[in-house]
């Protein structure tokens, strides 16, 4: 499949609340304590050249570090999540960024997979995050994949993104 990547734009913002809806249980995402309203943050789209929209990536920069907030590709195997990673990390040296990071959750083994194949590093658990986060957000579910309990966060990153 042939994809490109795109900066998100004002146009996008209506669509990305919806999908961010229907593949994260709600409007916001939270983690470590902090709720995030994707259709607020910037990002990138992978579309066809149909341009069928098929994967998303956003992100939020602070304190010369840029944390993914969302990711996700409707296609699996066909590079779009590597592709829309590289296009924040990318983003993320144009603006001076030292370090590049993450949060997933400790079912998540996928996304631990994934990210580390990207390169990233596994430098924090965070147990109980996830409880404290349903306080915010109580939506989120009690179990994940394979039925483990979600409980806990898990922090990923590349220091000094290059």
């Amino acid at each position: 499949m042939n994809y490109k990547i795109s900066q998100l734009t004002e146009s996008d913002r209506d669509w990305v609340r919806t999908f961010v809806a229907e593949h994260w249980g709600g409007e916001s995402i939270v983690a470590h304590g902090s709720r995030y309203f994707p259709q607020k943050l910037p990002g990138f789209l992978a579309t066809t050249r149909r341009a069928k929209r098929v994967g998303l990536i956003t992100y939020v920069v602070e304190n010369s570090a840029c944390e993914i907030v969302t990711l996700n590709s409707t296609i699996e195997g066909e590079g779009i999540g590597t592709a829309l990673v590289k296009a924040v990390k990318e983003e993320s040296l144009r603006l001076g960024c030292l370090r590049l990071w993450c949060v997933t959750t400790n079912d998540n083994f996928p996304a631990l997979i994934f990210f580390q194949k990207c390169g990233f590093r596994l430098i924090r658990i965070h147990p109980g995050a996830v409880e404290r986060a349903r306080l915010i957000k109580p939506t989120i579910p009690l179990y994940g994949l394979e039925s483990i309990p979600v409980r806990d966060e898990i922090e990923l990153e590349i220091q000094k993104v290059v």
